[in-house]
């Protein structure tokens, strides 16, 4: 780990440490914007994390802000900092200004499509979105439309109709209707140059897969701490041998979860990775079900209470696991690949560095 590295990590910690308490969560969960929170993000640049040097950032590289993620979902941020992120490099890859506060981005789901036409001197969308997050706190959304000549970068600053909705983790995850906004020329970018919906996707399923990693590492950490500290029968329960294999079905999970994750951050380091995301997003995806109920029984009815913390992160393990992609999309979209590379070419392409794109359709 690089020194830089370390020291966002540290700050990231201190940050979220201070200001991921319990009455911020309920205060987030009850449907208000964290303030303080955001604040804080921004006076130490994690928000702008996503950004260059150039655009006012600290030009974070990928690998990085996987670990910046990993961490995020260690301590359930109840906040749009992934997808802030995400927005900034669509704008950055279109060569449109930097937004400043909080930003959400679209479509976040294949079937949903988002029309852009042109109507005298100014442009017109059309179409809607569903499950945006935190569309109803974003200063802007930033939008791959489609046009008759191709994709397009957009930046829609007052949305027309927003429906508030959640996920199982009490996350805003809104609808959205464009039908009618008009943009100026300033909001639109040029034709095909900038991050299309099947990058958009890819890049939003490889730092769900990041919080989820994260997300898992803090239920091991806190099942762990409650079978020292639970005494039955005289004794903790970590020392009875059921629990013992209970626990370490659940630690092999996360540790085969974390090696997904790490190898998918590392992958993305020279460009798009689509195969090792893909592969990520399934295992970890996958590995879901088994860490949340392992560490649920592990904390008995204790970890079924609100006031206990470990639900924090299982409901946004069962909320994530579905978005940009489920482990089963993935994993038929890694049949897809196998089988058009061929038996005999699986393992040269599964081991190349660099693999080339074999136009799979998105999952």
């Amino acid at each position: 780990m690089s020194e830089v590295r370390d020291l966002l990590l540290e700050s990231a910690n201190r940050v979220f440490s201070d200001h991921c308490t319990r009455t911020a969560m309920q205060t987030a969960e009850a449907g208000n914007w964290p303030a303080a929170l955001w604040q804080a993000l921004e006076q130490t640049g994690l928000a702008a994390a996503g950004a260059s040097e150039t655009r006012g950032g600290a030009g974070t590289d990928i690998a990085d802000l996987c670990a910046l993620a990993r961490v995020a979902g260690s301590w359930a941020v109840p906040m749009p900092l992934i997808e802030t992120w995400l927005a900034e490099q669509m704008l950055a890859a279109a060569g449109m200004q930097p937004i400043q506060g909080p930003l959400s981005m679209g479509p976040v789901l294949r079937r949903d499509h988002v029309r852009l036409e042109r109507d005298g001197a100014r442009w017109v969308l059309s179409g809607a979105m569903k499950r945006v997050p935190w569309a109803r706190d974003a200063s802007a959304l930033v939008v791959a439309a489609d046009t008759v000549e191709g994709t397009r970068t957009v930046v829609v600053r007052d949305v027309p109709g927003v429906a508030e909705d959640w996920n199982y983790a009490r996350e805003p995850r809104d609808s959205v209707r464009l039908d009618g906004c008009q943009l100026s020329d300033e909001c639109v970018g040029p034709i095909d140059r900038g991050m299309g919906r099947a990058e958009l996707f890819f890049r939003g399923a490889l730092f769900r897969s990041q919080q989820m990693a994260g997300a898992m590492e803090r239920v091991l950490e806190q099942t762990v701490a409650y079978a020292e500290e639970r005494i039955q029968f005289g004794r903790p329960i970590g020392k009875f041998q059921a629990v013992q294999q209970q626990i370490a079905a659940l630690a092999s999970q996360v540790a085969a979860s974390t090696a997904a994750a790490q190898a998918a951050a590392e992958a993305n380091a020279e460009g798009l990775a689509r195969f090792e995301i893909a592969a990520a997003k399934a295992r970890i995806g996958e590995a879901v079900s088994t860490v949340a109920s392992v560490a649920h029984q592990v904390h008995a009815a204790m970890g079924f209470t609100h006031e206990h913390s470990l639900h924090r992160s299982t409901r946004r393990l069962w909320a994530w696991r579905d978005e940009f992609g489920t482990e089963s999309e993935w994993q038929a979209w890694v049949g897809v690949v196998a089988a058009r590379v061929g038996g005999e070419g699986l393992w040269p392409y599964v081991v190349a560095a660099r693999k080339p794109d074999l136009g799979a359709p998105l999952p």
